[in-house]
């Protein structure tokens, strides 16, 4: 009689366990080659609330609308605490430019030059341009004209302060103008022709205008 020889099933491999350094290991290489190495810090932050948004739901009690509903609060607190650490990101950053880097740029121009700049940028559209460059024509002017001292490390608001005890007259323009420069430079607010218009009248106003006398000016 041949003998009959036994087939055994081959049996499913049961489940890789891997250490805590391995998977460590595994999550850096991860993160460094794969797509969360382009990711912008606002994407990041997006990812951590949907990863956070869904590890709540699983967690949640049965599914109960009570815990569906601290889910959200949870959220939503998160989500609000995100939005005011970044805006003190954005104002400390603001703070940190000073006028000769933000508002002068590089080479030195003359007001004149400035306002041409403005003037044809303006014509092309590119208003956020035109602002910046308007604004940097009234602060040479002012220096020119001794109105306000060409100091270096002056942010824009304080350039508009001093320009302000000057001409106080003009002390609220100066400050929504300084306000303007900031939000089309750093505050990613798109300029329009209004702002650039509002922005050219102070520049022509303030050509002409004429310094306040101080107390012993007034009695001499």
């Amino acid at each position: 009689m041949t003998a009959v020889t036994a087939v055994t099933a081959p049996t499913s491999p049961g489940p890789v366990v891997i250490g805590r350094d391995e998977a460590r290991e595994r999550a850096t290489e991860e993160l460094l080659t794969g797509g969360y190495a382009q990711e912008t810090l606002p994407q990041w932050f997006l990812r951590q609330i949907r990863q956070l948004i869904g590890d709540l739901f699983d967690v949640a009690p049965g599914g109960t609308v009570g815990g569906v509903i601290a889910a959200i609060a949870t959220v939503v607190v998160i989500a609000a605490l995100v939005g005011l650490l970044l805006r003190q990101i954005r104002k400390a950053a603001r703070d940190r430019l000073t006028v000769t880097e933000s508002v002068f740029g590089g080479r030195r121009r003359t007001a004149a030059e400035h306002r041409q700049a403005a003037e044809t940028l303006a014509a092309e559209g590119r208003f956020a341009e035109a602002i910046r460059e308007r604004l940097r024509a009234i602060a040479r002017d002012l220096e020119d004209r001794a109105l306000v001292e060409p100091l270096p490390g002056r942010t824009a608001d304080e350039l508009a302060a001093e320009a302000g005890r000057a001409l106080p007259a003009f002390a609220g323009e100066l400050a929504a103008a300084a306000r303007t420069f900031d939000d089309v430079t750093y505050g990613e607010v798109p300029g329009s022709r209004e702002a650039y218009e509002t922005m050219r009248s102070l520049d022509e106003r303030l050509q002409t205008a004429k310094p306040a006398l101080t107390a012993s000016e007034a009695g001499a």
